[in-house]
């Protein structure tokens, strides 16, 4: 019943979308088939260049996930298993870092990244302040800080370097960390609207949450339905997300660690 309860917003949303004259009564939640319609998405593409923005979206979200993914994993390794001086203070850094809203760090990044750098309207402009991820970070310290200690040093004495050790002992260990730090991390720049709409001001440059927020308000109030055509937009940008989830929800198991040392 509870499965049922959330997944009822997203069912009405879709409905909604495809609906000719907008029902907004309980009665619209099992409408009348000869009011479906594909005309709200059809509007939707015919006013907003769709291709080009979900090419953006792409391109930004998987700059973003990329990032994490890098550094995430070489900072969640190096802040669980190298010895330096200064390593805790890094780590408590990174958990102030957590606390602070992305909001309050806008304007200073928008006058290093446009002013600076000249970097508006690119795609590693909208990238950059989005590379690191500290929560992702702490995923994966906590993962690297979970495995045995005996199959380091067991690598260590066969002479294997810290990288090789990374890259062939422990990544295939935390593959539930990189996954839930892939899912969490798309849901982010794709739905993100706040950054790439202070720093894009050409259209053909626009990720889809942009372009779709600048199409219910400027385009959606003259559409046929406005109702329907402000769902159909919800829909196309978070179709995506759903979509990764329902592929890659059985991949959220524990790695059997502790198989790895036995014998």
């Amino acid at each position: 019943m509870g499965a049922l309860m959330f997944l009822f917003p997203f069912y009405y949303m879709l409905i909604g979308s495809l609906q000719s004259e907008p029902d907004t009564t309980p009665a619209g939640a099992l409408p009348d088939p000869g009011n479906l319609t594909l005309g709200n998405y059809a509007d939707i593409d015919e006013r907003l260049d769709l291709g080009t923005a979900l090419l953006n979206s792409g391109i930004f979200t998987g700059g973003v996930l990329l990032c994490t993914v890098v550094f995430g994993v070489l900072a969640g390794y190096a802040l669980a298993r190298l010895h330096f001086r200064g390593r805790a203070l890094v780590f408590n850094v990174m958990l102030l870092v957590q606390v602070i809203p992305f909001q309050l760090l806008t304007i200073p990044l928008y006058v290093l990244i446009v002013r600076t750098y000249g970097l508006a309207d690119t795609h590693l402009g909208m990238i950059l302040p989005f590379a690191i991820n500290s929560a992702a970070v702490f995923v994966f310290r906590q993962y690297f800080l979970q495995l045995p200690r005996e199959l380091f040093e067991a690598a260590k004495v066969d002479g294997a370097s810290e990288l090789a050790i990374l890259v062939r002992i422990a990544l295939p260990l935390v593959k539930p960390a990189l996954l839930t730090a892939v899912l969490l991390t798309f849901i982010g720049p794709w739905n993100e609207f706040l950054w790439p709409f202070l720093i894009t001001k050409q259209a053909d440059m626009q990720p889809l949450a942009v372009a779709l927020a600048n199409y219910m308000s400027n385009v959606a109030a003259r559409a046929a339905n406005p109702y329907g055509a402000l769902l159909a937009g919800a829909c196309v940008l978070a179709a995506p997300v759903i979509v990764l989830f329902v592929v890659f929800q059985r991949r959220f198991v524990a790695t059997d660690l502790g198989s790895s040392v036995k014998g």
